[in-house]
């Protein structure tokens, strides 16, 4: 039995993953347990249609599923606050970045763990989710939880969940930076802000979704077929792939985000 479902924290991740659920009615509000002191706008409406916000300490004993999304620095303080409410055999799902799925089981009295790595597009159901465990049933357990909100990918080295941080869980940043960066440099060359915001965004949100559209599709293929020889995008491309441009600047970007996944745990 996956519910009575308990989320520890609902800010930014928790209430994305609340929002996705009730899109798709993946589970009745009232089999939802959230605990935070200072509930984001999901949480609020998750309790206005039934689920229990801040229950009474006893409550927490009925959750089968516990998922534990703090922030990774304060993950400890909260399993500290709640292990001793919870139900022997309740599973604990984390989404805390770098927290070790054998440090979690210790710090919840010695249950079952799985980890995530998920991101905020869970809200519209279209959520990319990295999965691991060593136990079956809680492996099972987080994709119960996490199949409803999009795309899911299981990992069979914990040791992988810093790469998938690195690439996934950070992932949805770069792209914005990168989309920052390119109406920054429309701007540059002249165009108004409002009309290089609408380029710049529905330029690339399209491509993305070609690139969606096809699940064999070769990004390299698909850059070829819009590089002209001796056109201007073969131009700008020798920029970005200079000696100094995108390939190494991803490299050390990503190589970047694995130490502090790694300095997290």
């Amino acid at each position: 039995m996956i519910t009575p479902i308990l989320m520890l924290g609902a800010g930014r991740m928790g209430g994305a993953i609340l929002e996705g659920w009730r899109r798709v009615g993946a589970f009745p509000s009232a089999e939802l347990m959230i605990c935070d002191p200072e509930p984001s706008p999901p949480a609020l409406a998750a309790a206005k249609d039934g689920a229990q916000l801040n229950p009474p300490d006893a409550d927490l004993a009925r959750a089968k599923t516990v998922l534990l999304c703090v922030k990774p620095q304060i993950w400890r303080g909260a399993a500290a606050e709640y292990s001793a409410w919870l139900a022997a055999d309740a599973v604990i799902v984390s989404i805390a970045a770098g927290a070790r799925a054998g440090d979690i089981a210790k710090a919840f009295g010695g249950r079952c763990v799985a980890r995530v790595m998920p991101t905020t597009a869970a809200a519209i159901n279209q959520g990319t989710a990295s999965l691991y465990a060593d136990d079956p049933a809680a492996l099972a357990r987080a994709h119960a939880l996490f199949e409803p909100l999009g795309t899911v990918v299981d990992l069979t080295d914990e040791a992988q969940m810093h790469a998938a941080t690195a690439v996934s869980g950070s992932g949805p940043a770069y792209f914005y930076a990168f989309v920052e960066a390119l109406e920054a440099a429309a701007r540059a060359s002249g165009l108004p802000p409002k009309e290089a915001a609408q380029l710049a965004r529905s330029t690339l949100t399209g491509a993305a979704i070609l690139l969606a559209a096809d699940k064999k599709a070769d990004p390299a293929e698909l850059r070829r077929q819009v590089t002209s020889p001796g056109g201007t995008t073969e131009a700008a491309l020798n920029v970005l792939f200079g000696e100094t441009g995108l390939p190494q600047l991803l490299r050390e970007t990503v190589a970047a985000a694995v130490r502090r996944s790694k300095a997290l745990g």
